[in-house]
């Protein structure tokens, strides 16, 4: 990775954006002070929103973070197949004693007036989720001393990235929690993708782009797989979730280890587009009829999430987790990060006296 970014962070530990209210600025300041690279993530937030975050981050720590936006979505929903799933969640509707909300909420998430606020008030590093930025957007955050990341899934994907004059590449596997970052979406590529080992070495063989992998790292030995791999730095989400500065709701966090929950499934239940989830009621239910619809399905659900969190009902949350989630360790976010970097260390001893033994050195 340029030596100008890892700089920016001494760990290649990057805390992932968790949009809906996990990525707060106390996790990120924490997560920044022990070394690694905080994130606040804009999405679903309104421009002064994320301003007022960021200015609260600013006031937590000196150190440098990141901020992540979601990029527009175009208009390829079927508005018939919206209104069936409507139809389909009335149940939901009449349970939790609240109406659907509006399909045709907004598709950009603001994101231009978001674009302006980072442009005027610089941060170090912005990432991108759901697409590519134009290359005169990245451009524009270049001429201000920002660096930019984008999300792929793919190596073509990540071939789009490069193209876009972005600074790094996100490798997102299959394993993640929360939404995948495929930059376009259909009926066709939802249940699926590539795992993110191998997923590393396509887009290590495709792109010259310095990598940061992301999908299901919750020990440091797997950051050390994932460096070994080829990527720089690897990117957690759900392995900060839990700890007690993330904002994830109680029942959230709780979930993670809880029996009940044995596993995760790629869903598009709640928002329409495909996400890792835990396997509760709700994505049972709904997941198989979830039509292709982003962010109409997201918008339609959004009050349905909101009253079961209020009523602590994990069977009608989106409990977005990784693979990994029965590994989760509730630590204060900072020392999960000095955890992880003594368990990254410990892999490279090991690695290191695997490769003296292979090459003919001590211990043969």
């Amino acid at each position: 990775m340029s030596s100008a970014l890892t700089d920016l962070f001494p760990y290649p530990i990057v805390q992932a954006p968790m949009a809906g209210g996990v990525s707060v600025p106390p996790l990120a300041a924490a997560v920044c002070e022990a070394g690694g690279l905080g994130f606040l993530a804009a999405g679903y937030k309104t421009a002064d929103g994320m301003y007022q975050e960021i200015k609260q981050l600013r006031s937590l720590t000196s150190r440098s973070f990141g901020v992540n936006l979601f990029l527009p979505q175009p208009e390829t929903a079927d508005p018939a197949a919206v209104g069936v799933y409507a139809h389909q969640l009335a149940g939901e509707a009449a349970w939790y004693e609240t109406e659907l909300g509006d399909p045709d909420s907004g598709r950009d998430d603001g994101y231009d007036a978001k674009l302006a606020v980072l442009l005027d008030d610089p941060v170090p590093v912005v990432s991108f989720h759901f697409g590519v930025p134009s290359p005169e957007v990245v451009d524009s955050l270049h001429r201000v001393g920002t660096f930019a990341l984008v999300a792929a899934t793919t190596a073509e994907e990540a071939r789009a990235v490069e193209q876009s004059g972005a600074d790094a590449v996100i490798a997102q596997g299959a394993e993640a929690g929360g939404h995948q970052g495929t930059h376009r979406d259909s009926a066709e590529t939802g249940g699926s993708g590539t795992g993110l080992l191998s997923l590393v070495a396509q887009v290590r063989e495709t792109v010259s782009l310095p990598i940061v992998a992301a999908g299901g790292i919750m020990r440091g030995g797997q950051i050390a797989s994932v460096l070994a791999a080829g990527a720089s730095a690897a990117q957690l989400g759900t392995a900060f979730l839990a700890t007690p500065e993330s904002g994830a709701h109680a029942v959230h966090k709780q979930a993670l280890t809880n029996p009940l929950f044995v596993r995760t499934e790629l869903t598009r239940a709640f928002s329409g587009r495909p996400a890792r989830g835990l396997v509760n009621r709700f994505l049972r239910e709904h997941g198989p009829y979830a039509p292709a619809a982003y962010p109409d399905v997201h918008h339609l659900t959004s009050p349905l999430r909101k009253a079961a969190a209020k009523a602590g009902d994990a069977q009608g949350m989106a409990l977005w987790a990784g693979q990994g989630h029965r590994m989760a360790r509730e630590l204060p976010a900072g020392q999960l990060v000095e955890v992880l970097v003594a368990e990254l260390a410990a892999a490279g001893t090991a690695l290191s006296g695997y490769a003296t033994y292979t090459t003919g050195g001590a211990g043969r």
